[in-house]
């Protein structure tokens, strides 16, 4: 969702850090999980590496659901996204083993799987159109009839009219995915500015690093521009680059799921539901600590964070005819945030029209998901400077003007 989501800390003093160490291999303007797992990988491969951010690990993770749904998120027309996330979610294992490892942290990573449940017949005919596609695209996701469903989840509404048991769709904890990426970076010896990169520096015709909002510089050999919803709006920015990114918004419920459900007294979900509720979608995302995360609203509103009791109660009216027993859980937290959106849904990612500068953002839905993938797309560029070819579909010049042909006028 969106940098909005955390209140910014107190900028610290800028300067004083660069005044010895002098310009980096690499400076990354955003540190959301997306800006933290590019800094965390460049450093591994020997690059000096800082980050500008005011509060690093904050933005979209502290409101996003983490669901790792490569199946059970595909959307018609985003097929050539898929492979992309696939790619992503197989890394997943080793990467949050290696991240734990690094940080000496929990991620609260799930191999729990997803269900995905239909509650009248026109949702249904969708859910059975989605496993066709799936099925056309060779994933593995098999169809339930609502007895099914509600013998593998009893807490389910008596009304499910049948479902979709995906096993290799997981979760993890993204608030503690962004807290572990922030202690890897900094073991692996990323530099921290805590300020707002303001202005893109062009210098010789080559990004040269980002201006604070005091004046001053941190330069670099290489930018990256992960700001999240927020990336286009750096001031700087050429013409010949694009940076189509839109805040998009999204609303998610918290609850606390009783003690003994967790000990297994009596079960309440056991994996993440997914339902489509009279052409709305809606998750339940149960954590191994208690929480259950329901989200989340989809709304185009600019950059509006504020929670409302609209979103709030289609949230609940929807999770609460799916799963009529959570209205007895405590209520621990509701917040909304800004997803980074582009024209394809898809992620923009490596160089751009101007040299030295590279993007990694638009992730929309997906950036918890395809943090493992982006972080190894970006050290490869930063390293090699050729983007990978798995990712050749993505790169960030997509959306770039062609230059006009001569006698095309």
């Amino acid at each position: 969702m969106g940098p909005e989501a955390v209140p910014a800390a107190e900028p610290a003093p800028a300067t004083a850090a660069y005044a010895a160490g002098g310009a980096r291999d690499v400076v990354v303007a955003g540190g959301g999980i997306i800006g933290l797992v590019t800094a965390w990988r460049a450093a591994q491969r020997g690059l000096a590496v800082t980050v500008v951010d005011p509060a690093p690990g904050g933005g979209a993770a502290q409101v996003a659901a983490g669901m790792l749904a490569a199946v059970t998120e595909l959307h018609f027309g985003e097929e050539r996204l898929l492979a992309l996330n696939l790619a992503s979610a197989e890394r997943y294992p080793a990467f949050a083993a290696e991240l734990a490892e690094a940080s000496g942290q929990e991620l609260g990573y799930r191999r729990c799987g997803t269900l995905a449940v239909a509650l009248d017949a026109d949702d249904r005919a969708y859910l059975r159109e989605l496993h066709a596609l799936q099925l056309r695209s060779g994933l593995e996701s098999e169809w339930l009839s609502g007895r099914e469903c509600r013998r593998l989840e009893p807490m389910l509404a008596p009304g499910v009219r049948g479902g979709l048991r995906v096993d290799g769709d997981h979760q993890i904890d993204p608030r503690r995915l962004a807290s572990a990426l922030v202690t890897a970076c900094e073991r692996a010896g990323v530099v921290w500015c805590r300020s707002t990169a303001g202005r893109l520096v062009v210098r010789g015709g080559r990004a040269v690093g980002v201006e604070l909002a005091d004046g001053s510089l941190v330069e670099g050999g290489q930018t990256v521009l992960a700001a999240g919803s927020r990336s286009g709006l750096l001031a700087g920015l050429p013409e010949e680059v694009a940076v189509p990114v839109r805040p998009v918004k999204g609303q998610v419920v918290r609850l606390a799921v009783p003690e003994a459900y967790r000990r297994g007294v009596a079960a309440f979900l056991g994996r993440t539901v997914r339902a489509v509720v009279r052409g709305s979608h809606v998750y339940l995302v149960p954590r191994e600590n208690g929480e259950l995360v329901i989200g989340a609203t989809t709304e185009e509103l600019g950059w509006d964070t504020t929670v409302t009791a609209g979103g709030v109660y289609e949230l609940l009216r929807d999770a609460h005819e799916l799963v009529p027993g959570l209205t007895e859980l405590p209520f621990t937290e509701v917040r909304a945030g800004l997803r980074p959106g582009s024209p394809d849904n898809a992620p923009l990612l490596g160089p751009t029209a101007l040299p030295g500068l590279h993007l990694a953002t638009g992730h929309h839905r997906n950036g918890v998901l395809l943090t493992p993938v982006t972080g190894d797309v970006l050290a490869d560029v930063l390293t090699t400077g050729e983007l990978p070819g798995y990712a050749d579909a993505f790169t960030a010049r997509r959306f770039e003007a062609a230059p006009v042909q001569e006698g095309a006028r």
